[in-house]
This record gives C-alpha cells, sequence and structure tokens, in this order.
C-alpha cells in the first residue's frame, strides 16, 4: 500500500471520530496525526541559578487561551509563584535579564486586583516535601498565535517560577519574591520530546 493510500484510510477510519469529538469540543476540531493540524505549541525548560534543569513546560495554543502544564522537581517545598516574562531570557542566577510580566494591556498584577490583572500572572504551583510539583492552568491573556497577546514578539518570552507565593494583589509581582528557576519558551510540537507531559482534567484559569 503506498503512503498516500495509507493516510487516506487513517483519514477515513478518523471521520466518525472526529464527528464525536466535534460534538463533544464544540466544533473545535482536535489534533489527529495525518488528519488535522496540530495546535500551535511551545516548551520551556526551566534552569534553576546554577543551571541545573528543574522543571519542563508545555504550551498549547486552545479556543479560550494558552493551555499550560508545568511540572517541576529538585525545588524547595512550598507555594511557588509562576509567572510569564516579557523576555526570552533566562541568564542565571538573577534571571533578572527575563524582564517584568507580560503585560501589554499595562494593567496591575494580581488576578484578586480590581485593576489586574497582568496577561502572565498564574496561579501558584505546590511543590511538595519531594521537591516535585504540578501545575495546570489556563492563560487567557496570552497566545502563542502572531497578535499583539503573543508571547513570540520580537524578543519572545520565559516562563518563571519565584521563591514565595504570590498573592494575587500587590503590584507589582504579588511579593513573590527572587525568581528561582527560569525557562526560555520556544516553538515546539507533540512529535517533539519535550512533549511527554501527560493530560489531565484538572485546571485553574488564570
Amino acid at each position: 500500500m503506498s503512503v498516500g493510500a495509507g493516510t487516506a484510510m487513517v483519514a477515513r477510519r478518523a471521520l466518525p471520530i472526529i464527528a464525536l469529538m466535534l460534538v463533544s469540543t464544540a466544533c473545535q476540531l482536535p489534533y489527529i496525526p495525518y488528519v488535522t493540524s496540530p495546535s500551535p505549541a511551545a516548551v520551556a525548560r526551566l534552569v534553576d541559578a546554577s543551571g541545573r534543569v528543574v522543571g519542563e513546560a508545555v504550551f498549547v495554543q486552545q479556543r479560550r487561551g494558552v493551555r499550560l502544564v508545568l511540572d517541576v522537581t529538585g525545588l524547595t517545598p512550598g507555594t511557588k509563584a509562576v509567572h510569564i516574562h516579557e523576555v526570552g531570557r533566562c541568564d542565571p542566577p538573577s534571571f533578572e535579564s527575563a524582564g517584568a510580566h507580560v503585560n501589554p494591556a499595562k494593567a496591575e498584577h494580581g488576578t484578586a486586583n480590581p485593576r489586574g490583572p497582568h496577561a502572565g500572572d498564574l496561579p501558584n504551583i505546590t511543590v511538595e516535601t519531594g521537591g516535585r510539583g504540578h501545575l495546570e492552568a489556563t492563560a487567557t491573556r496570552v497566545s502563542l498565535e502572531k497578535g499583539p497577546t503573543s508571547l513570540f514578539d520580537a524578543d519572545g518570552s520565559a516562563l518563571v517560577v519565584h521563591e514565595r507565593p504570590d498573592d494575587m494583589r500587590t503590584d507589582p509581582a504579588g511579593d513573590s519574591g527572587a525568581p528561582i528557576a527560569c525557562g526560555v519558551i520556544i516553538l515546539g510540537s507533540p512529535d517533539k520530546p519535550l512533549w511527554r507531559t501527560p493530560w489531565r482534567l484538572k485546571e485553574t484559569r488564570s
């Protein structure tokens, strides 16, 4: 069987599945290899002040915003702030090169701030006793596509974890302390090695 014939057969067999998934996803096409185009996706590998890899994140464009799944390891236990910063540079040890939070609307910081939030404000992540943490969220004010809210403007963007929790109110960074991990957000896709974090149903919207 030729490659073209095999692809056509996969497409025909997938049609009933696509129809069912369209109903369940409000007509948003899912990604099916060889049948539909994948959603724009990105990845970030986070390092600490010494350059040690301490986390990986996956970003996927969805209709309601950008879906984020973050896993960290080897961090001190506790609740930590997570933000998307406006520059795609992570120069240790301070990570000041990542700049301020992504904030195209020029708002103040915090989801509990009536004049906020920044587009880059995200929920806190809880790091357990063993040093591992997991966060899933949907950032509704940013995009992986071209436009004023894109994370891929001229200087890119970065994902940053801070030493303390975000109080969700105090401008400009929620009293979250110094950055302890940073990862440049780069374009990726479901078939690249970093794409291995499983999807789960639980999420928190920013």
